[in-house]
């Protein structure tokens, strides 16, 4: 009996495609302050697998989790 674990999906835009093989997808959410509520930006930035080149810096993409590609590589572009 195998337990498959649901992949994340997570969209976001790319922020760098100058390393090989790889682009880097900034990912922006809003959170609120426990205490004052008020509402702020985060943005997370995450490395993804592009084995085409095929993205450019401001595409808006769709990345997946997936098994370490890399030491920093967790997650791969999804092709739409």
């Amino acid at each position: 009996m195998t337990t498959e674990k649901a992949k994340k999906y997570i969209e976001g835009k790319v922020a760098s495609d100058k390393m090989a093989r790889t682009v880097v997808v900034a990912v922006n959410t809003m959170k609120t302050h426990p205490k004052y509520l008020k509402r702020y930006l985060v943005t997370k930035k995450f490395k993804a697998h592009d084995p085409e080149n095929r993205f450019k810096v401001g595409d808006k993409v769709k990345i997946q989790e997936t098994r370490p590609t890399s030491k920093g590589k967790k997650w791969e572009v999804i092709y739409d």
